[in-house]
């Protein structure tokens, strides 16, 4: 596999199913690492029958995430496949897992045992509620990891019951944060020398990405709850029907950019009105203001609307479905749409693109999610580890691999 990147000479093992896990694993991927994506023998990852398209019963949920992985099948909890497995530690920089907290401790590969074969060794663990204290022994899956940590409170509208979003959202942020920590222990390693554990928790992501929920309590006692399409007291921030029914975004609350908008729409004078002149005050008359943009813009046809604003320099964009997403010309220009080719179905299948782009080193995709588990097990085995054909024959009798 020919490599690029930032992360290029960098090799991660992934232990993990699903997403959370997985996307880490992704993610630096992504950025050039040499990913050995590990499923035990006849056990593949569940991810690859996710998704709600499938062609010709290939699921295309894994053509992406688990794009850029070379695929191996190895049996952890035999005594062979553990020393393979550590073998291939030796030989590597990171290890990403997200099984329940305990479990390879109970397979005897351990932080501890996997930094014997290699104390540079980086140990990424993603779990629902991290690897200490009472819940660590829970299972967590991102649903639930949203609701307790408060996030999915915040979700909706007042009164009704709070909804989930159409994804996994508590493993994408896990993953990210996954990511986020091996790049910084491994940062530090070329201090120390040493590897380390990236504890990262599924309700912890989430609860990081909640702004000011916490000190607004701790001061105020303010406990945050939905707010439907705005955010209460940040005003305008909202969507408004346009007058094909369709819904466009208007995002104008710092004080210059409301004058814009004012001026924009024919009423200036809004702008130095009691009600309206500060931040503060739009909070507060937040309700009156929304239907007086509302009016506006009920007569005015989506691309009016977003064309008159965008040129007197006010923030404001539609809501997109895939289908214009996949279509859009800013997106294209950036390579944020971006072909795999999908051996498993003779096809390429659209995806992603890498985030961030680097100026100088960029990460790519050079491959899509391997078709068959064990894909790669010559090139790993045989190429990696130097194993001869007849060792490797021999391993998938004893079903190791």
């Amino acid at each position: 596999m020919n490599t690029t990147g930032p992360l290029d000479g960098i090799r991660v093992l992934e232990l993990g199913t699903l997403i959370a896990g997985p996307f880490a694993g992704r993610l630096l991927g992504d950025m050039g690492a040499d990913v050995i994506k590990v499923e035990p023998p006849g056990a593949p990852d569940p991810l690859r029958t996710w998704g709600q398209a499938e062609l010709n019963g290939h699921h295309v949920f894994w053509t992406v995430h688990a794009r850029n992985k070379r695929a191996i099948t190895l049996d952890l909890r035999k005594p062979r496949g553990r020393e393979l497995f550590l073998d291939l530690v030796a030989k590597s920089d990171i290890v990403v897992e997200n099984f329940r907290p305990g479990t390879l401790e109970k397979w005897n590969l351990g932080y501890d045992a996997l930094c014997e074969r290699n104390p540079g060794i980086i140990l990424v663990r993603v779990s629902g509620y991290g690897q200490t204290g009472p819940d660590a022994h829970k299972a967590g899956y991102a649903s639930v990891a949203e609701a307790a940590s408060g996030l999915r409170h915040l979700n909706g509208f007042p009164g009704g019951p709070p909804p989930r979003l159409a994804l996994s959202l508590g493993d994408s942020l896990a993953g990210m944060f996954g990511a986020q920590g091996a790049l910084a222990a491994l940062y530090r390693r070329g201090v120390t020398g040493r590897g380390q554990v990236v504890d990262v928790a599924l309700t912890e992501s989430c609860l990081a990405v909640q702004e000011s929920t916490i000190p607004d309590y701790d001061v105020g006692g303010v406990v945050r709850g939905p707010s439907g399409t705005r955010l209460d007291g940040i005003a305008p921030s909202n969507i408004y029907r346009s007058a094909d029914g369709s819904w466009v975004v208007i995002a104008a609350n710092q004080d210059t950019v409301f004058a814009r908008l004012c001026a924009a729409m024919g009423r200036p004078e809004l702008a130095t009105d009691d009600r309206f002149a500060t931040h503060v005050a739009r909070g507060r008359n937040q309700d009156e203001l929304d239907k007086i943009i509302g009016a506006w813009a009920a007569d005015r046809q989506p691309g009016d609307i977003i064309e008159t604003l965008t040129a007197a320099g006010v923030i404001a964009g539609p809501i997109n479905t895939v289908a214009e997403v996949v279509n859009d010309p800013q997106l294209r220009a950036r390579g944020m749409l971006v072909e795999h080719f999908d051996e498993g179905i003779e096809r390429t299948v659209l995806g992603p693109g890498v985030v961030p782009v680097l100026s100088e080193s960029p990460g790519g995709v050079r491959n899509a999610g391997p078709a068959r588990p064990g894909q790669h097990n010559d090139d790993v085995y045989l190429g990696l580890l130097g194993k001869t054909a007849a060792e490797l024959e021999a391993l998938r009798t004893e079903e190791v691999l």
